[in-house]
């Protein structure tokens, strides 16, 4: 007797079973490689702790210690920066109201700390000193803010300048003229004080063809205050310059600066 043939739904039904079977190993297997793979990175970690954690954990709070520092410093220094700003105003107001012995009193201590507030207590001193004819040490304050390379260059050259119109009458002609020279050019903040000083270092050096130039360009200076411009037309005047006006040559041509004028208005002789 022949068997009847399988049927086509039975075959599918072994075929449908048998691939749900496979995907659940499948599915088995990936949740056992992800346990094994999580295990075994969390005994990597558990690892790292116990060979490095330690030292980790001292950097890690060294580092919290070292921010928390920083943020105690900067307080700090913002608040004693505030500090000497209120006690330099206040010494300034004493100034100002001619209480001179309050003012030093609130100088003096900042005058020894280091920063700009001490550079502006010394120049402070200093001009206090000079107001009750301590010469000298007005001069030594000032000496002291020019040759401090951690000041501003702006006012080391305001210290210069005074230092040196403090002690004019104590230096040499040519001590005078090596310390102002390089401030004594067109442009710079204290070309007209220390230009001045310098052509009159000039002048007692003889040296009339350096001082004269020097006078006239002082005199047509229009940032110059007034008087400063009148008295360098004046000296200029005094040893033959004219500054009162470009001078012009036979041509009608402008002529530089610093030129002698001769007895007839229209020849110019270099000096």
């Amino acid at each position: 007797m022949a068997l009847p043939p399988a049927t086509s739904g039975t075959t599918s039904g072994k075929d449908a079973a048998a691939s749900k079977a496979a995907q659940r190993d499948a599915q088995a297997q990936d949740v056992f490689l992800r346990e094994v793979d999580d295990a075994l990175r969390q005994d990597e970690v558990q690892g790292f702790f116990r060979n490095f954690g330690k030292p980790v954990l001292a950097l890690v709070v060294a580092g919290l210690l070292g921010f928390a520092g920083y943020l105690y410093w900067d307080h700090h220094t913002a608040k004693q920066a505030d500090e000497r700003s209120e006690q330099l105003t206040q010494a300034l107001d004493s100034i100002e109201a001619s209480n001179l012995a309050e003012a030093k009193g609130k100088l003096d201590p900042l005058s020894k700390e280091s920063g700009a507030a001490a550079v502006l207590a010394k120049l402070s001193l200093a001009g206090i000193a000079l107001r009750e004819g301590r010469v000298p040490d007005a001069v030594k304050l000032y000496g002291e803010v020019a040759a401090d390379s951690a000041a501003p260059q702006e006012l080391r050259d305001l210290a210069t300048v005074r230092e040196v119109a403090a002690a004019y009458d104590t230096m040499k002609p040519q001590a005078v003229i090596d310390r102002l020279k390089p401030l004594a050019v067109p442009g710079n903040a204290w070309f007209g004080v220390a230009g001045e000083m310098v052509g009159m270092a000039y002048l007692q050096q003889g040296k009339k063809d350096l001082a004269g130039p020097l006078f006239v360009q002082i005199a047509k200076d229009k940032d110059l205050p007034g008087s400063l411009q009148s008295r360098a037309q004046q000296l200029a005047g005094l040893i033959g310059y004219d500054a009162l006006a470009d001078v012009v040559d036979d041509k009608g041509e402008a002529v530089d600066a610093g030129v002698k004028v001769s007895a007839s208005p229209a020849t110019v002789t270099k000096q």
